[in-house]
């Protein structure tokens, strides 16, 4: 391994020269194939962090799905139902545990990982490989790779997908820096370790988080230990399935998160899961229409003359009142904040998308409207104490 690498420009092309390297020892990552970027590698890095601790913090197979240093996704190897492989679109794979997770990474918010960079806890296999090959992704990080997923992944994208190989056992400095606009910035890097003990005092009067909602809690601390604050995280059987990042107001990310949340949730509806495609519709363009259907500007799909470029025949709409009731049915959802909820508002939205516990620092002045609008819908919330901004 070298210790830099040139890099075609930084963030926008007009920002040369650019490059990555180490002022002492050699670079932690090998590029195996392409020619990643200054954000590619932002979001590798970023991503690689997340999958490590999550695969420490559960035991399980990790994997996240990374856009502009913030993630789109993250999940563990939970097994899933027929329904999530419907909805995810690997109904028809051979799927390994590390492949599991990242289809359940990808699948949380597959808008936003359109073009993703992914990040993988383990040795990528040839099933991991053979789901990234069908998607539009700009490259993968990860401990290593089989010869048959290296073989696929080097054939991606006309030869140029980026493939890097990150040594596990590279551990970096305690002390970080980083420059802007000319000073530079120091501080100890958070090497807070997210786990159990971190839900331990509970001001609700409910205080029974069942093992599986423990598990999505720090899952969703963890996946926003590395998203841009501020940032909330709705989490649900062994994944994220809202992100909200990079929201000035609190509230405002709550409820991204929650909307998101709530599609990922409406995807899973009857009339969604049974919409009559035509053939050979495009990966992208079904995924714009089920976004677009399940909104409230469906007839920019539904229209007459533009229904047909989607559908053998014109669907139902799924009506506000089908959506409502349908989203009252999404229950047992966990939620984290890098921060404390300064108003009940929070939770208030948070209700509305099924969430049934909580984890965040706590430490707001209304800290006892926020407690009590919890008791009020019997909801399990921890103190954890710890804030976890990202910058």
């Amino acid at each position: 391994m070298a210790n830099e690498l040139e890099l075609k420009y930084g963030c926008n092309p007009n920002q040369k020269p650019a490059r990555i390297f180490m002022k002492e020892g050699e670079l932690p990552i090998e590029v195996l194939n392409g020619r990643p970027g200054y954000i590619n590698l932002l979001d590798a890095f970023n991503s690689w962090q997340l999958v490590k601790e999550l695969k420490e913090a559960t035991g399980l197979p990790a994997a996240a799905s990374f856009k502009h240093v913030s993630p789109a996704g993250a999940a563990v190897a939970v097994e899933m139902s027929d329904t999530l492989k419907k909805i995810y679109f690997v109904d028809d794979m051979k799927l390994s545990p590390l492949a599991t997770a990242y289809a359940r990474a990808r699948g949380a918010d597959r808008m936003s990982s359109y073009g993703d960079f992914i990040a993988l806890s383990d040795t990528c296999d040839e099933e991991t490989a053979r789901i990234i090959n069908r998607e539009v992704s700009d490259g993968v990080i990860a401990p290593d790779y089989t010869p048959e997923a290296l073989e696929i992944l080097k054939n991606k994208r006309k030869g140029t997908y980026n493939v890097i190989k990150i040594n596990p056992a590279y551990r970096p400095a305690p002390i970080e820096h980083k420059d802007v606009f000319g000073v530079t910035f120091e501080q100890g890097r958070n090497e807070l370790k997210i786990d159990e003990s971190l839900l331990k005092e509970m001001p609700t009067q409910n205080k029974k988080i069942p093992a599986d909602a423990k598990r999505d809690l720090i899952i969703a601390l963890i996946t926003l230990k590395y998203t841009q604050s501020n940032s909330v995280c709705y989490a649900k059987d062994g994944q994220a399935i809202g992100i909200g990042a990079g929201q000035q107001s609190r509230i405002h990310c709550t409820r991204l998160a929650g909307n998101k949340a709530d599609i990922w949730y409406l995807r899973q509806h009857p009339k969604v899961m049974n919409l009559p495609w035509i053939e050979k519709i495009r990966r992208a363009d079904r995924d714009n229409t089920i976004d677009v259907y399940i909104s409230e500007d469906y007839d920019d799909v539904l229209a007459d003359g533009i229904w047909q470029q989607f559908f053998t025949e014109k669907p139902e709409i799924l009506t506000r009142e089908e959506k409502r009731a349908w989203l009252d049915t999404m229950t047992g959802v966990a939620l984290g904040s890098d921060a404390f909820f300064p108003f009940g508002d929070n939770i208030e939205r948070a209700h509305k998308s099924g969430v049934s516990y909580i984890a965040q620092p706590g430490g707001s002045v209304r800290d006892d409207h926020v407690i009590g609008t919890c008791d009020k819908y019997n909801m399990a919330m921890a103190f954890t104490g710890i804030r976890l901004f990202h910058h």
